[in-house]
């Protein structure tokens, strides 16, 4: 596989797919777990919220894999292990749809998803892992007046690794709005500071919550050498993390109003 412009090996194939098969398929293989690991936060900002329903965007959501964490009450396994079993691997593209929408639990908040692939927002939908779905791209382009309507409804903004991908620009543009919380986990070897710079500018105020979180493996000693030499470049010491094979990511919450602090319990860390 090809590597993208940052060292990483690039997976743009597996979302363009008209289903979340050739996904789950190709990061079983490596060990893709934040979505996991970022379920228990995601559910205590929702549950913290004032809202009394949550509109929660995915920003870079692909098949809506955080949605379904949440909506079906699974586990990454359990994903893994329904879309990589031979019989689920035999339904036709319907069939799949049926099945997955059998999965899903009344009483969740709603889910949107922001995404640049079309058909990985149309098969969430479909599979009603996702509300509604933007495609857009809103580090070029600003919203228009449908996406401004949907993106006034947000209550809370979360993502699982596509800052450094998307920017500032893009989570401004979101901000702008609704003033909606914040909570982003990023790859250590991208800066979350232009994005909390920027939020501030807006009455926002970022906090970096404790720990590290893996990602998934690296898929060849040649990325891992590439991703060890972006972080050294950028100052990001990875010794006992990304030297031992792993891509590791952190977590910042941005939230208006100064309340950017949270107390998360040690079983959620």
């Amino acid at each position: 596989m090809p590597f993208d412009s940052t060292g990483k090996i690039s997976f743009d194939h597996i979302y363009t797919a008209p289903d979340p098969r050739p996904f789950f398929g190709t990061l079983r293989r490596v060990g893709y777990e934040i979505p996991q690991l970022a379920k228990p936060y995601f559910a205590k900002l929702i549950s913290e919220h004032p809202a009394e329903r949550p509109t929660v965007l995915d920003v870079g959501c692909s098949y809506g894999v955080n949605a379904a964490l949440q909506r079906c009450e699974a586990t990454m396994d359990d994903l893994y292990a329904h879309y990589t079993d031979p019989a689920v691997r035999a339904l036709d593209h319907a069939a799949l749809i049926e099945a997955d929408r059998k999965r899903i639990r009344a009483g969740n908040p709603r889910f949107y998803g922001l995404d640049s692939s079309a058909p990985a927002l149309e098969y969430a939908l479909s599979a009603g892992f996702l509300d509604e779905a933007i495609h857009a791209d809103f580090e070029r382009d600003d919203p228009d007046g449908t996406q401004q309507k949907l993106l006034d409804d947000v209550d809370l903004v979360i993502s699982t690794g596509c800052v450094g991908y998307v920017t500032e620009k893009t989570l401004t543009r979101i901000a702008r709005g609704a003033r909606p919380w914040m909570a982003h986990f990023v790859l250590r070897m991208f800066s979350y500071e232009p994005v909390a710079e920027s939020l501030a500018e807006l009455g926002y105020e970022t906090a970096s919550i404790d720990g590290v979180f893996r990602q998934r493996q690296f898929a060849s000693a040649e990325e891992q050498a590439q991703i060890l030499d972006t972080l050294s470049a950028a100052g990001v010491d990875p010794t006992g993390l990304e030297s031992d094979g792993w891509l590791y990511a952190q977590l910042y919450v941005s939230r208006p109003g100064g309340s950017a602090e949270l107390v998360f319990s040690d079983e959620e860390g």
